[in-house]
């Protein structure tokens, strides 16, 4: 095993809490919201999902890189987590399909991990005291001094982070054989599997960066507008809100996912909140209120929308979804405008695909306002 994954490293939280460790990745000292992943498998789809931009993810699962890494299944070109907590830190891989192992991967990404923590300990202590910020270091284990750039680290509420994570520039991706219909993409984080699913049902994409505007989006002449995932606080994106009001006044189907499904309910008068340590992994149980069947879901955020405040606007929403767990509103649907959205991710990756057919949905909906 080499030198670096035997370091002694340090987690500390910024209620003062100390865990010590090994450890792994890049030797290089990270800060960010932390929060835990309950999924038994996906970590690199975890670790390069762009909605876990500025967090420290805890993986609950033991066993953490022991299948390596393949580049066709990451969902961003690189890890967008900024640091990684586990139990166990495989080095080397079963899997000999694998392209990289997976401390390599951090390695070259800048991205320190620390291994051979309590997550048991770690993660009763957060779902008790709630999300909060931590710091990872291989470089300084003196607290006082990690606690003085923990004290200068923003929190999560009010930060937004959408921008730095979404494209520089617009892209097209065009699906192989006919293109059934255009979905305009607004990315504010967006995961590859999103745009792979809508290319499998032969649509053809533009991405666009999160600040285009209407007229930028709109001079493509879409048949549709999607909202993607990404990170940060939705009340803190001003800037998409007038965009995401003029979709809607056109007329054309929208659909959004995790934060766009917020950013939807924004742009009509909900408001968001900060969760108290958020849903994040890939068995999350939600009812389908339309059908009245459960479906099992991946989940990755932080922030929800007022069910309070959907329920009083009866002639502008339907919830669509509830979270079984905690009765949080998990899907919206417009009464009078073709829109609607999910808190939770249909594309999976990692996760069940119970919920795939939203996408099938919302090219129904647009082949409907087409005809």
């Amino acid at each position: 095993m080499p030198e670096t994954q035997q370091a002694p490293a340090i987690l500390l939280l910024e209620d003062g809490t100390v865990f010590r460790g090994k450890s792994a990745g890049s030797p290089v000292t990270a800060v960010g919201e932390l929060c835990f992943n309950t999924a038994m498998t996906g970590y690199q789809e975890a670790f390069t999902d762009p909605s876990y931009f500025g967090q420290i993810l805890i993986m609950t699962n033991v066993h953490i890189g022991n299948y390596g890494v393949k580049d066709s299944e990451s969902e961003h070109q690189k890890p967008t987590v900024n640091g990684v907590v586990c139990r166990n830190f495989h080095i080397g891989h079963s899997r000999p399909q694998a392209d990289h192992e997976l401390s390599d991967f951090l390695h070259d990404a800048k991205v320190p991990a620390i291994h051979d923590i309590d997550t048991r300990a770690l993660v009763r202590h957060i779902r008790s005291r709630g999300a909060m910020n931590g710091i990872i270091s291989s470089e300084q284990t003196d607290e006082k001094k990690l606690m003085e750039i923990l004290r200068n680290a923003p929190s999560m509420k009010g930060l937004e982070l959408a921008s730095r994570v979404s494209t520089g520039e617009p892209y097209e991706l065009k699906p192989k054989g006919t293109t059934r219909r255009k979905i305009a993409v607004m990315d504010y984080g967006v995961k590859q599997n999103i745009l792979r699913s809508f290319l499998e049902r032969g649509c053809e994409l533009k991405v666009f960066p999160a600040r285009s505007t209407y007229s930028e989006v709109s001079d493509w002449d879409p048949d549709g507008y999607f909202l993607s995932n990404g990170p940060g606080d939705p009340s803190s994106m001003d800037y998409a809100l007038p965009q995401i009001e003029a979709m809607l006044d056109s007329g054309k189907p929208l659909f959004g996912i995790c934060l766009g499904h917020q950013l939807l309910c924004l742009s009509m008068g909900i408001k968001t909140y900060k969760m108290h340590h958020g849903h994040r992994g890939i068995n999350h149980p939600v009812l389908n209120t339309q059908t009245g069947r459960a479906e099992i879901t991946s989940q990755n955020h932080g922030f929800g929308v007022d069910r309070k405040m959907v329920e009083e606007r009866k002639d502008d929403f339907e919830i669509t979804h509830i979270n079984l767990n905690d009765q949080s509103v998990e899907g919206v649907s417009l009464k009078n405008i073709p829109a609607f959205s999910v808190q939770y991710h249909p594309e999976a990756a990692p996760g069940p695909h119970d919920p795939s057919y939203l996408f099938d949905e919302f090219i129904q909906l647009i082949e409907s306002k087409k005809q």
